[in-house]
């Protein structure tokens, strides 16, 4: 009896140790089948040795010139990436990016523990998350396949997948891949692209105080960027790495390390990495438009603009030196512009003197504020200026088309255009744009009767409102905004007949596309900046084609182009040998001037080239001279660099058509408002035939 109670007492206790351990072998499967299916499902989709090379190659949007030789720009805020092998990166590069980064990268299978415990503890010590204990493996991992949200799960699937990062390659292949992977600011990802873009040399001649700028800016590439406001914090950031890191970790001695950080660094100028600025960002802004920025950012595409790289730096040192002389005159900017009217495609912009220019305006404002001078803003695209006579070949081609010919006769003779002139002078809205409208020719003069040829030729203003009277100004607001003109969006009446003297404001491009309908004959092509975008297999995503459209009489343009080309027309203006004035070139050509000299103008062109000038101050203060004086000399030189690479076909001479034998005064009916005002200026002309004198 008690032997049986001792064998059932051992064998309750049997039972129950192996009930015990069977639940601890059912909790450790289960265990270990959650572990494993947790490593599995996190683990499933880790990339093959080839994804992360693929994966490296995500590659910016480079934009180049119309020949595809000269690389202006890889877009902002993008990845310049070149893919290099480990031994063609400085040994000195890769301590001091290990020192830095991962002192146990070569010892560790992807996670370092005490690296962990090391921030643990500092991150107690302060009260805030702010030190990791991430290895090169985990940071790979997590800026290749990961987001960088803070979470359990993230970080689970960070570890496991760093811990099958190291199953599956070697230290080196790591290595690698995260030295071609990581940004260093300035658009460049991996050491060659950083490399390239902060010295200018290539990631194998590297020096040991660059290789720890390189280090260093790993930490934080766009609070450190050596063209930023905190260079003095990377400076020392670089020092810590030589001083701290390398000569701790044995990489180099203290010797070697103080002499490198004694040593100046000099860094690629930001310049360098940038052609045609505003040109650039114009076209930026278009491919912005268009496409995603995941797209642009990853895509590597491959843009082919119409810039005439040769051609862009003649006219950028036109510009300069073009604002230099004017500074005299109280002219601190200028802008430039030229395209081809046949194709729309922009050749040449300059949007200001000088995009890197940072010494305050001579006002003492700074660049941004209301200046003088802004480097950054395009003048070209942006700026909404007054073009005094500019316009004026608008008004005179509508004139044109409703009948008046080259030789139809207009009086310049002191006119008052308002027909209820009280005799007050004040600025109103009414379409004479004043209580009382009396324009004055630039040098006070009247010339009594003149051809219409002559009177556009010479730019002189009362034949000229008159012209617009005859043709309307709402019609005249029309035939603009068909020609591409954007900014005449105010009712006719806003404008009145100060309109043809430069009463609305236009933009640069605008109005030297709008003279391209002239150079064409009639045809108007919108501009282009882009000629082509090829993908990375150099497939052609995008083309640009654009049909002309007409939008003036060949009979009409040619009559303009006659006019504007004729130098001894506008002679008795502009002298014999004015700056409007190319020897061996017939060249169409149009100045304008601001009220109180705002802004400057001259805008000319053949059949193959429009050129367009602005000059001025960014704030409206007044230059002391007209656009004769500050645009053209910069215009003509600009079109005969022009005219060396894109050779022009003569004008056609215009048809002798309109109404050549009766005055534009006898073409007003004598019910009209203005009849009994513009009779009575050219009555003294009739009867006395005297000099009519202000």
């Amino acid at each position: 009896m008690a032997q049986r109670k001792y064998y059932r007492k051992n064998y309750d206790k049997n039972k129950s140790v192996k009930k015990i351990l069977k639940i601890l072998l059912g909790v450790f499967l289960f265990c270990f089948f959650a572990v494993l299916s947790v490593f599995l499902y996190y683990a499933k989709d880790l990339p093959r040795p080839e994804d992360f090379t693929e994966r490296a190659l995500i590659l910016p949007t480079e934009i180049y010139d119309r020949t595809g030789e000269t690389l202006l720009y890889q877009l902002f805020d993008e990845e310049k990436r070149v893919i290099v092998p480990l031994d063609q990166i400085s040994e000195q590069l890769i301590q001091a990016v290990i020192a830095t980064e991962d002192a146990h990268f070569y010892n560790h299978f992807g996670i370092d523990y005490r690296g962990i415990l090391r921030s643990i503890k500092k991150n107690l010590q302060i009260g805030q998350p702010v030190y990791g204990g991430s290895t090169i493996s985990q940071q790979l991992i997590r800026s290749s396949l990961l987001t960088l949200e803070k979470t359990p799960v993230r970080k689970t699937r960070e570890i496991i997948l760093t811990l099958e990062l190291e199953r599956k390659y070697s230290k080196d292949e790591i290595l690698e891949f995260y030295l071609n992977q990581i940004p260093f600011g300035s658009n460049a990802y991996g050491v060659e692209a950083a490399s390239q873009t902060l010295f200018n040399k290539s990631a194998a001649e590297i020096s040991l105080e660059e290789a720890a700028i390189l280090a260093s800016l790993i930490k934080s590439p766009s609070y450190l960027s050596p063209y930023g406001p905190n260079k003095d914090e990377l400076l020392a950031r670089k020092d810590y790495v030589l001083m701290n890191r390398m000569v701790s970790q044995g990489f180099i001695s203290e010797e070697e390390a103080r002499e490198a950080k004694e040593k100046d660094i000099e860094f690629t100028e930001i310049r360098h990495q940038i052609r045609a600025p505003h040109f650039v960002l114009y076209v930026k802004n278009y491919l912005e438009s268009q496409y995603s920025d995941q797209f642009l950012r990853t895509s590597g595409l491959r843009v082919y603009t119409t810039l005439d790289w040769e051609l862009q730096k003649e006219a950028e040192e036109i510009v300069k030196n073009a604002v230099a002389n004017n500074k005299n005159r109280n002219a601190h900017n200028m802008g430039l512009v030229i395209i081809d009217p046949n194709s729309g495609e922009i050749l040449a912009m300059v949007g200001s003197a000088d995009w890197w220019r940072t010494e305050p305006s001579p006002e003492g404002c700074t660049p941004g504020a209301n200046c003088l001078f802004e480097p950054k803003f395009n003048i070209v695209t942006r700026g909404e200026r007054q073009p005094g006579s500019a316009f004026k070949p608008f008004v005179y081609a509508l004139a044109l088309r409703k009948g008046l010919g080259l030789e139809t006769v207009v009086w310049d003779a002191r006119t008052e255009f308002n027909p209820n002139c009280s005799g007050i002078y004040f600025e109103s809205k009414d379409i004479y744009g004043a209580d009382c409208y009396h324009p004055r020719n630039y040098d006070g003069r009247f010339r009594g009767p003149m051809s219409i040829k002559d009177a556009l030729a010479q730019s002189i203003n009362i034949p000229a409102v008159k012209v617009l009277y005859f043709a309307g100004i709402r019609e005249t607001i029309v035939l603009a905004k068909s020609l591409g003109i954007t900014t005449l969006n105010q009712p006719a009446s806003y404008y009145g007949l100060p309109l043809v003297l430069g009463g609305g404001e236009v933009k640069l491009l605008e109005m030297v596309s709008a003279y391209g309908a002239f150079a064409t004959r009639g045809f108007m092509v919108p501009t282009s900046s882009v000629l082509r975008i090829e993908d990375r297999e150099n497939k052609v995503v995008e083309e640009t084609k654009k049909t002309p459209r007409r939008v003036l009489e060949s009979r009409v343009a040619d009559m303009i182009n006659d006019i504007l080309s004729d130098n001894q027309a506008r002679t008795p203006a502009f002298g014999a040998r004015s700056n409007l004035y190319l020897p061996d070139q017939e060249v169409a050509v149009k100045t304008g001037t601001a009220q109180d000299f705002k802004d400057a103008w001259a805008i000319g062109y053949t059949s193959s080239v429009v050129v367009g000038v602005w000059a001025g101050n960014n704030d409206g203060t007044p230059a002391s001279a007209p656009g004769v004086t500050l645009a053209a000399p910069a215009w003509n030189q600009a079109i005969k660099k022009a005219l060396e690479l894109y050779p022009p076909k003569g004008f056609v001479k215009p048809e002798i058509l309109g109404t050549e034998e009766i005055t534009l005064e006898e073409l007003i009916p004598e019910n009209d408002a203005q009849y009994a005002n513009w009779q009575k200026a050219i009555r003294p002309w009739l009867t006395d035939k005297q000099e009519n004198k202000d």
